[in-house]
């Protein structure tokens, strides 16, 4: 395994045991077995080595939102939502531990917005991909003229957060599966 890759995984596992806010590189270092020198020469800083961790070792939300984007007028709209509602919740499951630390303090939030910026990166990419591709299925009138695409968009991806969330909070044992179905028929409904 290449020095790279062991520093992934340390990363994500440190983030998702101590939250990334308590995560710092030197802890990272420590578990994957270098220096934070080795550390930086793979890495710029926290931020891009959590968008790595993101990236390469969790769900893969991204591929997903570059084959919706391809789908317009492939399959049905609610079942194209339900595989990405699906990846989402996989994605968010992974991604909560990790970042709920961060709300707690507002400077550290504030730094991290800021370095996600200067990646350009964040949660938006998702809802604004998401709607773009109802805004082709509305061009190809699978979509309502009047539906709120962005607003449907943002209630999807928040629903698939929540799922997320409620299943730490309550210990709740919805599968993924039926969750991202309820979801997606939701969307669907409001976009006709």
């Amino acid at each position: 395994m290449s020095t790279r890759d062991r520093i992934l995984d340390a990363a994500a596992d440190v983030m998702r045991t101590l939250g990334l806010a308590r995560a710092t590189t030197k802890e990272i270092a420590r578990v994957a077995g270098f220096s934070e020198a080795t550390l930086y020469k793979h890495f710029r800083d926290k931020e891009d080595l959590f968008l790595h961790v993101l990236k390469e070792r969790l769900p893969a939300l991204a591929p997903v939102m570059r084959r919706l984007a391809e789908s317009a007028g492939a399959g049905t709209v609610e079942g194209n939502l339900a595989e990405l509602a699906l990846r989402a919740i996989e994605f968010y499951l992974q991604t909560v531990p990790m970042a709920a630390s961060l709300f707690s303090d507002p400077r550290l939030l504030a730094g991290h917005r800021e370095g996600l910026a200067r990646h350009n990166a964040g949660p938006h990419h998702s809802a604004e991909g998401l709607a773009a591709y109802l805004r082709a299925e509305r061009e190809l009138g699978r979509v309502a003229a009047d539906a709120d695409v962005e607003a449907v968009a943002r209630l999807l991806l928040g629903g698939c957060l929540q799922h997320a969330f409620w299943t730490y909070f309550t210990d709740a044992q919805e599968p993924p599966e039926t969750a991202a179905t309820r979801l997606a028929h939701a969307a669907a409904r409001a976009l006709t």
